[in-house]
């Protein structure tokens, strides 16, 4: 996932060699540091649905606060890593960056997840 990202953004941005390992290392760091969370959170899904089957809605309610927290901390992860990735570009591939709208979008950096697609 990570390499496939670095090199969308390193075609996009025209990435010296450099800062395509700085961002392999950005983005993988994110990865795995989101990849315990992503873990918990399936199950939580998983919890989820078997008290809307069962009705329980207090276990609805512990649940769903439990994916907000998850979901907002794997989101933390995933804006600091953008943020340390867009700190190593040059000012005209923030630029260039910025004008193909990939800043802000769902996901930041070309999709979901750490720099791309979610873990």
């Amino acid at each position: 996932m990570v390499q496939n990202q670095v090199a969308r953004l390193t075609q996009l941005l025209t990435l010296s060699t450099t800062q395509a390992a700085q961002a392999t290392t950005i983005f993988t760091n994110a990865l795995a540091a989101a990849s315990t969370l992503q873990t918990t959170l399936r199950t939580d899904r998983t919890t989820l649905e078997t008290a809307i089957t069962t009705n329980s809605t207090g276990i609805i309610d512990q649940v769903s606060q439990n994916i907000g927290v998850l979901e907002g901390q794997i989101t933390a992860i995933q804006a600091k890593a953008d943020a340390a990735f867009y700190a190593i570009l040059t000012s005209d591939q923030k630029t260039k960056f910025t004008e193909a709208g990939r800043l802000g979008g769902p996901g930041g950096f070309g999709g979901r997840g750490p720099g791309g697609p979610r873990p």
